[in-house]
């Protein structure tokens, strides 16, 4: 074999070697990692995050499996996702439902119940990184305030949001950040009001088939009264296209609970 043939096949095993070589992502989740030469990338992604016994914020620029989820957080962990909030009395309520049989989605900030003992979680897969924010923003329903749950992507100090304590969370309750507190490291997520962090927050869990599409409630044509969860009306006699076009939220219509997105 001559020379031009034997440096022809190192050429080609060289190149065959890079392309299969893949990418390596070893995310912080303290100070945070810079995922922009990451995005839309498959890459191998090890991940240690500690997790406190009961709720625990978290936003992953990857997603997740039910199954992977149960493997990784346990099969009695809870996941679920903010889906409106609602003003009365000075109190804000956010409303959040279980999603884990969905998932979780890359970039979406969630809740996750953690059953276990105080520990790091690994998580070691295959998947697609996306680079992308993580926020979802609802009105609060009975105010002008507006809510939104962001995921963080490196360390944020977090003064004037909400977050849940490290201890004593077992109710998922958000407390205003300030000074004292250490703020929210990479892949945690945080809750800010317009208005700031004055006010009282609540939190109201939903199971997964809690809320029901209107549709499945209301004829076509009937005409029905529409009240928050806490009892106050806001629609008297209306259909279920009007219900529908109502403020994203969770309503009570007909005893039953729905979501309007």
């Amino acid at each position: 074999m001559d020379m031009k043939k034997i440096y022809l096949i190192i050429v080609m095993a060289v190149a065959a070697l890079t392309a299969n070589a893949q990418q390596v992502l070893n995310l912080s989740t303290y100070n945070g990692t810079n995922l922009e030469k990451y995005d839309g990338q498959e890459c191998k992604i090890n991940v240690n995050r500690h997790m406190f016994t009961g709720w625990n914020t978290v936003s992953l620029p990857f997603a997740m499996s039910e199954s992977e989820i149960n493997d990784v957080f346990g099969y009695d962990c809870r996941l679920e996702k903010l889906i409106g909030a609602e003003e009365a009395s000075g109190k804000v309520t956010l409303f959040f439902q279980d999603v884990k049989k969905a998932g979780i989605e890359a970039n979406v900030p969630y809740i996750l119940y953690f059953t276990g003992e105080n520990a790091n979680v690994r998580i070691s897969k295959n998947a697609l990184v996306e680079n992308a924010a993580s926020a979802v923003s609802y009105n609060v329903r009975g105010s002008d305030d507006v809510v939104s749950m962001v995921g963080t992507q490196k360390h944020f100090d977090g003064i004037g949001a909400y977050g849940v304590l490290a201890v004593d969370n077992s109710d998922a309750k958000f407390v205003a950040v300030d000074e004292s507190l250490n703020g929210f490291y990479a892949t945690r997520c945080y809750v800010r009001l317009v208005s700031g962090n004055s006010k009282s927050l609540a939190t109201q869990h939903l199971a997964a088939g809690e809320t029901t599409s209107i549709n499945n409630i209301v004829n076509r044509n009937e005409k029905v009264d529409v009240y928050t969860i806490s009892g106050v009306k806001v629609a008297t006699g209306i259909n279920a296209a009007q219900v529908s076009k109502l403020q994203p939220g969770v309503y009570v219509v007909n005893g039953q609970k729905i979501a309007v997105k």
